[in-house]
């Protein structure tokens, strides 16, 4: 039970406090995680089309 329990705790806390990780990696690194993940996203999906393609 416990395998299920903090990964939920970590997601909530992850969502809970998203604009403040946004804000300090943006000072940071002056780049939205937004950004980075939209295009790992974009990759991942890429990735899965061309191992489907093949």
């Amino acid at each position: 039970m416990l395998k299920f329990v903090v990964p939920a705790i970590i997601f909530f806390l992850v969502v809970l406090f998203w604009e403040k990780i946004n804000e300090k990696i943006y000072q940071k690194f002056k780049i939205k995680i937004n950004l980075i993940i939209f295009m790992a996203a974009l990759l991942f999906l890429l990735a899965v089309l061309i191992l489907l393609y093949f």
